[in-house]
């Protein structure tokens, strides 16, 4: 059974940095993609940053130059992070792992947001505010 299980909620002041943590277990697949998404207050969830098993990756407008997205493999245990510097107030969002098989990052990119990846995580409440 494939879990995904995020790291606790955060809050950061505007200028400042934060890493996002999503250990995945049970996953057999070598082909595979796994992703940020995230979710504001009254908006639609959005991709943010993905990472294939060649370690290919693609990131949003608002993430390019900010944010960083990689991956680690330990024991069969994936684990994916990503590393948010100079947040800002808009940043401010739920934050939601998922990892899908057999796409490329770009593929899983351009997956339906909501439902575009296989597995996903309980998500990760992050708050920008001075």
């Amino acid at each position: 059974q494939v879990h995904l299980v995020q790291s606790g909620g955060v809050s950061v002041q505007p200028g400042g940095s934060q890493q996002l943590t999503c250990r995945v277990s049970g996953y057999t697949y070598k082909t595979y993609s796994m992703g940020w998404l995230r979710q504001a207050p009254g908006k639609e969830r959005e991709g943010v940053a993905f990472i294939d098993n060649k370690g290919l990756t693609t990131y949003s407008d608002s993430a390019k130059g900010r944010f960083t997205v990689s991956q680690d493999n330990a024991e069969n245990i994936l684990y994916l992070y990503l590393q948010m510097n100079n947040l800002k107030p808009e940043d401010t969002a739920m934050y939601y792992c998922g990892i899908v098989a057999g796409v490329t990052a770009i593929q899983a990119r351009d997956r339906d947001p909501d439902y575009g990846m296989d597995h996903w995580g309980n998500g990760t409440l992050v708050t920008i505010s001075a």
